[in-house]
């Protein structure tokens, strides 16, 4: 099996796991990126090395048939608030993660992790999380996700993902480009330019579009204004009318409100219904305000308007360089029309899950005059 490594010394073998490629330069980045932010919270770079190494030869596991989904958080038993603490601290070996992640495979729920002397330990579980608390999460096999919580909600931000042996950076800098979607600016853990939520919305709506897996489209157009429907194909099959407005009606509530649990229930809930309706065959259509003005639409090219014929494809990664690619190597019909509908209508939004999980934000750019394609999913995970 893969990450067993067996070496002779002196008159017998000695057997053990072998570190993630890797694993010490990507903890040394980590660690600094978070030494910069909070150096409280930034856990050691040889502990973070080690359990990379170990949490990725976990996800190759499997117990009773299933893969381990575990979250682990960085932080001592002295930093935790209303923790569950075992009476005698586990070992943090491939094995003990396998065990302890059916009890908390639950979103929400990390084991912390420590340094006792030499060894390292779960010493329980928690929810509740510090700002900048360093979180390692396994997804699935091969696939993990490094990222802190935020300082100002349970949200976090990604700082890197990990998958089989390519690793990929979050590159903070990708906000600097005055074209940046603020959705994208806040999956990078900075505040979008409009100060009224709406990236946060927008965000639940790519994560919960990602997570039924059917594949859809979401276009978010300008309130008031018809001009999305020189782009769509006639009949509307499932118009809206009047716009339904459960989640416009949450928006506009006051600040206040939305800090209650109430609030955020209501609103998952109803991201949940927006999101499902980019199941059905063609695009959902909503406005920046969030009414919901029609579902399963066919998108065409508007009258007289040129076909797109390539797009700038950028990925909020380091060494990611822009390049201009055909819609049709992005995915497909979906991305395609996607692309032709943002061309034609720029001051629009186009949000495409493929569904194999990969997530694509289109918008209009005015610096390089054509469609840009933001690849977010590695901020979604």
């Amino acid at each position: 099996m893969g990450g067993i490594a067996v070496s002779w010394r002196g008159s017998h073998f000695v057997v053990t796991q072998s570190t993630y490629p890797g694993a010490v330069a990507l903890s040394e980045r980590v660690h600094a990126h978070l030494q910069s932010l909070a150096p409280e919270a930034a856990p050691d770079a040889r502990l973070l090395a080690e359990v990379i190494s170990i949490a990725f030869w976990a996800s190759l596991r499997r117990e009773e048939g299933l893969t381990p989904k575990i979250s682990l958080a960085f932080l001592t038993l002295a930093q935790a608030q209303h923790p569950l603490v075992f009476e005698r601290p586990l070992p943090v070996t491939a094995a003990a993660l396998t065990k302890l992640a059916p009890a908390v495979e639950r979103p929400g729920i990390h084991l912390g992790v420590q340094r006792d002397r030499d060894a390292v330990l779960v010493w329980g579980a928690l929810r509740e999380l510090p700002p900048y608390c360093c979180v390692l999460e396994v997804l699935a096999p091969g696939q993990l996700v490094i990222k802190y919580s935020r300082e100002a909600d349970a949200k976090f931000v990604n700082l890197a993902v990990l998958q089989g042996d390519e690793v990929k950076i979050i590159d903070p800098c990708a906000t600097a480009r005055a074209d940046c979607p603020d959705m994208v600016s806040s999956l990078l853990g900075f505040e979008a330019r409009f100060t009224n939520g709406s990236a946060g919305v927008l965000i639940e709506l790519a994560v919960s579009m990602r997570a039924h897996g059917h594949g859809g489209s979401l276009l978010v157009v300008p309130a008031g204004s018809d001009s999305w429907r020189e782009s769509i194909a006639k009949p509307i099959a499932y118009g809206v009318d009047p716009p339904f407005r459960l989640l416009a009606d949450l928006m506009e509530e006051d600040a206040s409100e939305r800090t209650r649990r109430r609030w955020r229930e209501a609103l998952h809930h109803a991201v949940e219904g927006v999101a499902g309706l980019t199941a059905i065959d063609g695009a959902a259509v909503i406005s920046d305000a969030y009414e919901v003005l029609a579902f399963g639409v066919k998108i065409i090219r508007r009258a007289q308007a040129k076909p797109v014929d390539w797009v700038v494809l950028s990925e909020p990664v380091e060494n990611a360089a822009l390049r201009r690619v055909e819609p049709t190597l992005l995915g497909g019909t979906r991305h395609m029309s996607a692309a032709q509908f943002v061309q034609d209508q720029p001051d629009a939004l186009a949000l495409v899950a493929s569904q194999d999980g990969r997530f694509t934000v289109f918008g209009w750019s005015l610096e390089e005059r054509a469609v840009r394609a933001h690849r977010i999913e590695s901020l979604l995970v």
